[in-house]
């Protein structure tokens, strides 16, 4: 991060590095002597939880805006979608199946990041949760154009790590779910989904509910797979039941290659936003 402004007041670092010398005595080890600011116990305090969730959202938003990095592409996509290499290690044919979205969604990443370094890195950037499955392959096809990718990790009992091809000084790691949500979507010039389970649903829905209700842009939103995504979610039943309108299926498109959903977004016409909008 970028150096701090000339101040005339004494840093923080300074008075850190300054209490850690001071003379071992019964007050100066009393958790309470302790900088408020430098006290993991006191900041992770449930009474503290507006600052954490304050703090996550700043350290991520001032680290893009000093890259100045102005529109992400979104991947979103199973973890446990192999590489096509890999696909025999698959617990189910069905995954094995699906390895081919693996190439699909790095090869996107690769053509979108082509576009990106025209910019010097600061449009259609490749933002991924930065973990295993379509996520690693959405940033390393960034890596095979030459071109930066962001991972937005969060702290999980498994595949928490974040993957070897997510630009480094671009990898953050939350607690909150709320903010990393907030950050997939802050700058989304495009979202693209590909097939997952549970994390990928509940990503999918609620950008598309932003979107429906009039709270984010319309933007291109790809349905990777047409045949996964109809196989597990009744869309047209929604729409008769009335829980949506007929309109909201407007809000998304199947692709099945990269190429293809490269082409959607250069060529995108969304159909005007609506104010009030029924089925929310």
């Amino acid at each position: 991060m970028k150096e701090d402004r000339h101040s005339p007041f004494r840093d923080a670092h300074t008075d850190i590095e300054t209490a850690e010398g001071i003379p071992n005595t019964p007050q100066t080890r009393a958790p309470a002597y302790k900088l408020a600011f430098a006290d993991p116990d006191f900041l992770c305090r449930d009474e503290l939880r507006p600052v954490r969730l304050q703090l996550e959202l700043l350290k991520p938003q001032m680290i893009l805006d000093e890259r100045g990095i102005e529109s992400t592409v979104v991947l979103f996509g199973g973890a446990r979608i192999p590489e096509p290499a890999h696909k025999d290690r698959a617990r189910t044919k069905t995954l094995a199946d699906l390895s081919k979205f693996y190439d699909e969604a790095r090869e996107f990443a690769r053509l979108m990041t082509l576009k990106s370094v025209q910019s010097y890195g600061r449009e259609d950037v490749i933002v991924t949760g930065g973990g295993p499955g379509v996520m690693e392959a959405g940033n390393r096809g960034a890596i095979d154009a030459g071109g930066a990718s962001i991972g937005l990790n969060i702290v999980l009992p498994h595949e928490q790590a974040p993957n070897e091809y997510v630009t480094p000084d671009l990898c953050f790691n939350f607690h909150y779910f709320a903010i990393r949500k907030m950050h997939f979507l802050m700058r989304a010039k495009a979202i693209c989904i590909f097939p997952g389970g549970f994390g990928t649903l509940d990503e999918m829905f609620e950008s598309l509910t932003l979107i429906q209700t009039g709270r984010m842009e319309r933007v291109p939103f790809l349905l990777f797979g047409r045949a996964f995504w109809e196989k597990i979610i009744n869309w047209e039943a929604l729409a008769d039941a009335g829980t949506i309108s007929a309109e909201d299926l407007d809000l998304f498109r199947f692709v099945e290659t990269a190429t293809e959903a490269v082409d959607l977004i250069e060529n995108w016409e969304p159909a005007p936003a609506r104010d009030n909008l029924p089925g929310r």
